[in-house]
């Protein structure tokens, strides 16, 4: 999303509620891509990872594979796994199993609660099942709360390429308050998105099948159902656009005719003119050195990096310093 002031308290509203009306009245409307994540989102997310045009969760998978030992090394076969946005947990459990690390304890924090459970689920079935403590909050929440004192030595997992949900200062303020919430020593093992093809990223975005349409619909959806908005999903379109100024994809739901939207609980009322979008996420790609150029001045020093080079994934350490 594009940087906009921060949402002022409303106490007589619910937390939703006031989000959702704050967003919808800015220039050009928008909505936080964290709402994407509902029950029905994370499980049609789920599907578009398996996707032949969605290639960062099997690239991801295939470097967590391949250097789980390294990681590993990092942490201690007693240490402490923070995992932000963990969506079904294989990552997690994937790089547990092959770094031989089934004695650490798993901090997971996301906003979804069927990714928790997923999540959970998938850690506590693993052959030697994994300690999990979750924390169904924001990012910037759990980070806050987050035990520190006296805690064992600490990788914080931000993996998915995540980080290229928040525009550039959003990134920077996030970096840096992981590098908060860890100590001198700790590590940061981040998955990003590299930039790549149009053609290739455009796919990713808007398959052939519909799948990311339906994710994108299903916001609406989501308002509908719990906010008592009149969304009619048939008047809407799912569009993806690569801006190459602002190295990033977009996501917008595009209104097909002039209408009028009502959203009863943010007592809210808009009109759309043929043509206007809901912009619903931001995907911000880069190149191998900017990754390391983004998350240095939080507090990082790289320690390693790998990149698939099909997939244009890259998978990187950091050392707290």
């Amino acid at each position: 999303m594009r940087a906009v002031r921060q949402a002022p308290l409303e106490p007589e509203r619910s937390e939703l509620a006031r989000e959702v009306r704050f967003y919808l009245q800015q220039t050009p409307r928008q909505l936080p891509s964290r709402l994407l994540y509902d029950a029905l989102g994370s499980a049609l997310f789920d599907a578009i990872c398996h996707l032949p045009w969605y290639r960062i969760t099997r690239a991801e998978l295939a470097l967590l594979r391949g250097h789980a030992g390294e990681i590993g090394r990092v942490l201690g076969p007693r240490g402490r796994v923070v995992e932000l946005g963990c969506g079904n947990g294989d990552k997690l459990a994937t790089l547990l199993t092959h770094a031989g690390l089934p004695r650490a304890h798993a901090h997971l924090i996301d906003v979804s609660a069927s990714a928790l459970a997923r999540s959970v689920q998938t850690l506590t079935s693993l052959p030697t099942p994994v300690r999990v403590t979750t924390h169904a909050t924001t990012y910037e929440e759990g980070l806050a709360v987050l035990p520190s004192a006296d805690s064992p030595p600490t990788l914080l997992a931000f993996l998915g390429s995540n980080i290229g949900n928040f525009d550039p200062p959003g990134a920077q303020t996030l970096l840096r308050r992981m590098r908060a919430a860890l100590r001198r020593g700790d590590h940061l093992l981040l998955g990003v998105d590299l930039v790549k093809p149009r053609g290739d990223l455009l796919l990713a975005y808007d398959d052939p099948l519909g799948l990311t349409a339906a994710f994108d619909k299903n916001l609406l959806l989501r308002l509908n159902d719990e906010l008592g908005a009149d969304f009619d999903l048939d008047r809407f379109d799912h569009r993806a656009v690569w801006n190459a100024e602002a190295s990033r994809v977009e996501m917008h739901l595009v209104s097909r005719i002039a209408q009028e939207v009502a959203v009863a609980d943010a007592d809210l009322r808009f009109t759309l003119q043929p043509g206007e979008t809901i912009w619903t996420e931001s995907s911000y790609k880069f190149e191998p050195e900017g990754v390391r150029r983004l998350v240095e001045p939080a507090g990082f020093a790289e320690r390693a990096s790998w990149i698939d080079g099909r997939a244009r994934f890259s998978l990187s350490l950091f050392a707290a310093v």
